[in-house]
């Protein structure tokens, strides 16, 4: 022999640890992926309430003809989420958008008016 010792029964066990390490690692990025897809339609429904709410004011203004609380469905549909509710106070809309993600309802809120009218 020349001077090295080999250990009988370790042989592949390098092979083991790195394929678990790979395994634990899938595993992780399996529970995320949903969690970054439900963020991202989160995110997508809270932009369609905002769009929906400028929209609505913008009619409630006079700057485009129309029904407020219509123009604002059409443009929460066109966003993917549905119109959930249209409140009209003066020229300030709000309104509350829905969409779903695995059978969970997500719900945003969003209120526009103009300059210097008086939040909610």
């Amino acid at each position: 022999m020349s001077g090295l010792s080999r250990r009988v029964g370790e042989d592949g066990s390098g092979s083991v640890l790195g394929i678990a390490l790979v395994a634990a690692m899938l595993c992780v990025l399996f529970a995320a992926l949903p969690l970054y897809r439900g963020m991202s339609v989160r995110q997508a429904n809270i932009d369609a309430a905002d769009a929906a709410a400028l929209a609505g004011a913008d009619v409630a203004v006079g700057i485009i003809p129309g029904i407020p609380c219509e123009v604002a469905a059409t443009v929460a549909a066109a966003n993917g989420a549905k119109l959930a509710s249209c409140a009209l106070d003066g020229v300030v809309v709000t309104v509350s958008t829905k969409r779903s993600f695995l059978g969970l309802p997500l719900i945003a809120v969003a209120t526009a008016g103009p300059p210097g009218s008086p939040p909610d």
